[in-house]
């Protein structure tokens, strides 16, 4: 089966990078979200990262006007998904919430229709668990910046057909994206050693081993990560890495896995990382810049 027509559910950070970098392989792209302004707001970010590489010199105006006439918004779930080949799902890291989408989306699709979920720590197969052809979920774990990073996690779960996966790599490779599998488990293979470094990165700061600065910069020049772990966890979102950290910890049923006090009091301030301004650093300049932790 081809790829024609793809539809994205949720038009937030991921959700938008994923609808921009589809609309850039050539696909018939669908932006959905439940909320208007969510979805005007998905739309002007994939605009503003246009106009951006325009003024860089990195995309030309004819590739501008090509890539936005793949691409429409629809405020209508119904309408999103029907005669797509290939839907996936970007919200919130809610079971409940996706298991719901789901069940709701495949009301709507077309037989031939590929489910993909963009979780980076939730089951696969219970997600799947609630639908009528869990063999066609399959999990597409995409990273933040989408339309920069290369890398695309493929999470299959026992039910998860071989053609589904076949259908997935290539989704992968059309959008120009080096694919791995791995089995669901919890954390796959990326956000399991991510959270945990970030954890730990967090711990550090919190004990005064280092400044955030220079702990991140061991890790750049020391270990050749390029970005540091406390950098990383602002550009993924704070609220982002306790919840899997606390889904790693109800999995696994290991206390280690448990979300430190400083990330959680950060959370609980809105301090969310680069998409509120400030995180463990201050980007309201729009660098990273040391700033003063709460106490906790």
């Amino acid at each position: 089966m081809g790829i024609e027509k793809v539809a994205v559910i949720g038009a937030g950070t991921m959700g938008a990078g994923i609808a921009q970098v589809c609309a850039q392989s050539g696909w018939n792209t669908i932006l959905y979200d439940a909320f208007p302004e969510g979805l005007e707001k998905g739309m002007q970010r994939i605009d503003a990262f246009w106009d951006k590489g325009i003024a860089r010199g990195k995309t030309t105006v004819q590739q501008k006007q090509e890539w936005s006439e793949n691409l429409h918004a629809e405020p209508n779930l119904e309408n999103a998904v029907k005669g797509c080949d290939l839907i996936i799902e970007a919200v919130p890291e809610i079971l409940e919430l996706k298991q719901k989408i789901f069940q709701e989306v495949e009301q709507y699709a077309s037989e031939q229709a590929i489910f993909a979920t963009n979780t980076s720590s939730l089951s696969i197969g219970k997600i799947a668990s609630v639908i009528n052809h869990p063999e066609r979920l399959i999990g597409m774990h995409f990273f933040n910046p989408v339309p920069i990073m290369k890398l695309l996690e493929l999470v299959k779960h026992d039910k998860t057909s071989d053609a589904t996966v076949r259908i997935a790599r290539e989704a992968g490779s059309a959008m120009q994206k080096t694919t791995i599998l791995v089995n669901d488990v919890p954390g796959f293979a990326t956000s399991r050693l991510g959270v945990v470094l970030g954890n730990e990165a967090i711990r550090m700061l919190a004990d005064g081993v280092a400044s955030a600065k220079d702990i991140d910069t061991a890790m750049v020049l020391g270990y050749k990560h390029p970005m540091g772990p406390l950098a990383l966890t602002d550009l993924v979102g704070l609220d982002v890495r306790r919840d899997i950290l606390n889904n790693l910890q109800e999995s696994f049923d290991d206390d280690s896995y448990a979300p430190h006090p400083l990330l959680e009091k950060l959370v609980a301030e809105n301090r969310l990382g680069k998409k509120t301004g400030m995180g463990i650093y201050d980007w309201s300049s729009g660098q990273a810049e040391e700033t003063e932790m709460p106490e906790f």
